[in-house]
């Protein structure tokens, strides 16, 4: 109950804490330093690992540009840069096209307040006519479709493939499925503020720039909780999905508790703040569409997986979340996502403690974790054994069939996913596409990926033409179409070497180059990574 005591002992608290307009959001808790990795190991080397396989794991697919790569600094170093490396550049031309869209050149805000002031103009129109509302929604579509495509240009071309792996791992644990309320609007602000800068860094650091992001909060209904309507939708995920996974060993009354923390972070898309208690106004946060309201928030105290969480504000969040991140649920549930993502469906439990006690010995730096899990002798014995789920597949075929050329046009790309049933943003359901052979291999699927195998043996010229421009969209100009001819491919040939004697002899059976593309791209070894 909010008595005057109760008042009386937040505002205490508030001086000592010292929290101001931005304090919630900028915390006073400094950013996690990175442990110091350990140097190169010889690991991959002394084990003779062949780089197509290495490269096929941990890059987007290998192909000839990024093998050169390695030859010239060794496979243990290459993995090292990779794991230190926070910078992922793609060339001038991708870039340039990057720089082109919408999102890029339009402020988050702007450009979601932009899409409400449609939306509401389509609503009051709503029974007269219906083109303002078809407008919104493909503009809306449009918008999600760029984030897609950028998402698609930096995993073919980026510089630092691993973290470009790791930018889409985390999306996909952190998923939001973009048809729900305006997350079309906001899901590529989530990739590239919350996601990418925290893919390789501190575990802490990304999931907090997850929970005050506007996408999650409107995307797991957090917005609409409050004290005395509670809605524990987010606080059961964070812990069901984020954090400390299904049987991590929390409560239904611990649940309870982590969502009178969150009360009051929410959303707010207009320009004026609300009215706010005098009283209380000083405990008011906001940063662009983020909010934090604290006549919406419960001040009593919280008892969470047994400790107490005294009631203060926003700054309940922080301290929850150092609760969470240094469970050791949460580092084992994390290590075995990560395995089951690198290394194969059922990692084994010796690799999956291995890695949480990493987890937790590094305060959950996600490169030291994964740094133990490249290091084991289950990854490198995994090599080549992963089934590829779709995205993985589509792209590693685009890196090899096309290394140096330059794609203007993404929707097929799109559409190949889309036929394969893993779109960008499309999983319905907060847990995520499933990363296991059993997800991706059923009759059905394989025959859709046969028949998309097919189309690609043909080759794919309309990846390198423009598409007609669109609202902002910037027209490329034309460019020559590169061949697709995988059978005349030095590289690939001598790959082929190593590829199963029934593969091999397959592919000296086929009668013409489209044939020897349609045998490699529907061959075991394309199949898996």
């Amino acid at each position: 109950m909010f008595t005057a005591t109760r008042l009386q002992k937040i505002l205490s608290i508030s001086v000592i804490c010292g929290l101001s307009a931005c304090a919630g959001l900028n915390s006073t808790r400094p950013e996690h330093s990175r442990p110091i990795l350990p140097p190169p190991s010889n690991t991959l080397a002394k084990a003779g690992v062949a780089p197509e396989a290495f490269l096929n794991r941990i890059t987007w697919g290998s192909n000839f540009s990024t093998k050169q790569q390695v030859q010239a600094v060794g496979l243990d170093r290459y993995l090292d840069q990779q794991l230190r490396g926070q910078v992922s550049v793609v060339p001038p031309a991708i870039q340039n096209q990057i720089n082109a869209l919408t999102i890029s050149q339009n402020s988050f805000e702007s450009l979601v307040r932009q899409m409400e002031a449609k939306r509401i103009a389509s609503e009051q129109q709503k029974g007269t006519d219906d083109t303002l509302r078809k407008e919104y929604q493909q503009e809306m579509n449009r918008l999600a479709k760029e984030a897609a495509s950028r998402s698609l240009l930096r995993q073919i071309y980026a510089s630092n493939q691993l973290h470009e792996q790791m930018t889409w791992f985390w999306m996909n644990h952190f998923n939001m499925h973009n048809s729900k309320h305006n997350l079309r609007v906001m899901i590529g602000d989530f990739e590239e503020h919350a996601v990418r800068p925290n893919a390789l860094g501190n575990f802490r650091d990304l999931l907090r720039a997850t929970v005050f992001h506007p996408a999650m909060l409107r995307y797991l209904d957090n917005e609409y909780n409050a004290v005395n309507r509670i809605n524990e939708n987010y606080a059961r995920e964070l812990m069901e999905l984020h954090t400390m996974g299904v049987n991590g060993g929390y409560s239904q009354r611990d649940v309870q508790e982590l969502a009178r923390v969150l009360t009051g972070v929410g959303v707010n898309l207009n320009n004026d703040a609300p009215k706010i208690k005098h009283e209380i106004s000083h405990l008011y946060i906001r940063r662009g569409l983020f909010e934090f309201n604290p006549q919406r928030h419960d001040f009593g105290d919280k008892q969470l997986l047994g400790s107490t969480i005294t009631g203060k504000g926003v700054k309940e969040v922080d301290e929850v979340l150092d609760l969470l991140v240094r469970q050791p649920a949460t580092a084992h549930f994390i290590s075995q996502k990560l395995a089951n993502f690198f290394v194969s469906d059922q990692p084994s439990e010796v690799l999956v403690s291995a890695m949480t006690q990493s987890f937790l010995n590094s305060d959950g730096d996600i490169a030291f974790t994964l740094r133990t899990l490249f290091d084991s002798p289950e990854f490198i014995a995994s090599l080549g054994k992963k089934f590829k789920d779709p995205l993985h597949y589509v792209v590693s075929y685009v890196r090899l069939a096309y290394d140096g050329s330059t794609i203007v046009n993404t929707s097929p790309l799109l559409n190949w996913l889309n036929t394969m049933g893993q779109p960008f943003n499309g999983r319905q359901t907060p847990d995520g596409y499933q990363m296991t052979a059993s997800a991706w291999a059923s009759p059905g699927q394989m025959s859709t990926r046969f028949e998309i195998a097919r189309l690609l043996a043909n080759g794919s010229p309309n990846l390198f033409k423009p598409e007609k421009a669109e609202g902002n969209a910037i027209a490329m100009a034309p460019v020559s179409i590169p061949s697709a001819n995988l059978a005349n491919s030095a590289y690939l040939k001598n790959w082929v070497k190593n590829t199963s004697p029934r593969t091999q002899e397959a592919l000296a059976k086929s009668g013409s180059p489209t044939e020897w593309n349609l045998f490699f791209l529907s061959s075991p070894e394309m199949m898996h990574r």
